[in-house]
């Protein structure tokens, strides 16, 4: 061994640094291993923080998780209420609750639901707004109609109360529209017969007024026949060849009557010539009331149709016929018909008139 390794063999100087040496040696080996003491600490410390995000992440979630779980029930609860009882109130509260729902695929489901609500509640007022309009008119068969289809389009289970009282009251609303129907026409058909009875007698009297003015044409023409053989017949003499008296009459008379009014003309014409005295004799045109001209009348038809006893429509014809077919005809138009049907009183007939 080398004296000079031993330290025992070394000056005092050497041994001073040698001494030196030995405690850096020491220090340097304590700061080493405290260095290595720190830096597992150090990693001792970010585990547990690792640790404890992961934990308190873990207690986030299941928060979140309840959280969300609650918000779900809530909305759940607040749409049955919206559909047991659809107020505006209900729908708002129901949609607020949806809001706070983070599920992507609950939520869609949730605000499907609220727009099935919002157009059952469209399907329901309308179906109610078209009965009571039907209530209203329940003459007007487009008005039912209407009605029944937009009850039918009540498919929703929450409808079926609803469904089932609108049916009901239409169903009422229509029987009492087919009983007035009934006894509008009953009512009509009383009307109709007594009208046909009175237009028959009406019928009857024009056609003795006929009749008679037919007869009255015969006793004219009767006489006026007589008159023409009375101007055919004349008596002439001859006696040695010279005419002695040479007579002619003439007369005519005629009768006019139409209606309820006559007029009587009367003319004789008596001419005498006696050719063995020279002279004549001529007279002319004795007419009782002298010669003043009568106008003449004819006689025509009015077809007529009342409304509440006042003439609505009146037209007149040559014939009777033309003027039964003329009232008939506007008695059963659709504008008079509709008067009927609204409650109004409706006479038709015929009568002579002279113009």
């Amino acid at each position: 061994m080398n004296k000079n390794l031993n330290p025992l063999n070394w000056k005092r100087s050497q041994q001073v640094v040698g001494g030196a040496i030995a405690i850096l040696l020491v220090g340097a080996v304590t700061t080493g291993v405290a260095v290595n003491a720190n830096h597992k600490a150090e990693v001792r410390k970010i585990e547990q923080l690792k640790k404890d995000k992961v934990e308190k992440a873990k207690v986030r979630a299941e928060k979140a998780k309840q959280l969300e779980k609650s918000n779900e029930e809530d909305s759940k609860k607040l749409l049955d209420i919206a559909e047991k009882t659809p107020t505006d109130k209900n729908i708002k509260l129901a949609e607020d609750s949806i809001l706070k729902v983070k599920n992507a695929e609950v939520k869609k489901a949730f605000d499907n639901q609220i727009v099935g609500i919002k157009n059952r509640v469209k399907l329901e007022n309308a179906a109610k707004t078209a009965v009571s309009n039907y209530q209203k008119d329940a003459m007007n068969q487009d008005k039912y109609n209407t009605a029944q289809q937009a009850i039918s389009k009540l498919t929703r289970s929450y409808s079926k109360g609803l469904k089932d009282s609108l049916n009901k009251q239409l169903a009422v609303s229509k029987k009492q529209a087919d009983d007035a129907t009934k006894a509008q026409q009953a009512k009509s058909a009383s009307d109709s017969k007594s009208k046909t009875a009175d237009t028959n007698k009406q019928e009857s009297g024009l056609t003795g007024a006929t009749n008679n003015n037919g007869n009255n044409a015969n006793v004219a023409s009767d006489t006026q026949n007589t008159a023409n053989n009375d101007v055919a017949g004349g008596s002439n003499s001859y006696d040695g060849g010279s005419q002695n008296n040479y007579s002619q009459g003439n007369s005519n008379s005629g009768s006019y009557n139409q209606g309820n009014s006559g007029q009587g003309n009367s003319n004789s014409n008596s001419n005498t010539n006696t050719g063995g005295n020279g002279s004549s004799s001529n007279n002319n045109g004795s007419n009782n009331g002298g010669n003043s001209e009568q106008p003449s009348h004819t006689t025509k038809y009015a077809g007529w149709v009342s409304v509440d006893g006042v003439r609505k429509y009146s037209q007149t014809f040559d014939t009777i016929a033309e003027a039964q077919n003329y009232s008939a005809s506007t008695a059963n138009s659709s504008e008079v018909t509709e008067l009927l049907l609204a409650g109004h009183s409706i006479r038709y007939g015929v009568e002579p008139v002279e113009v």
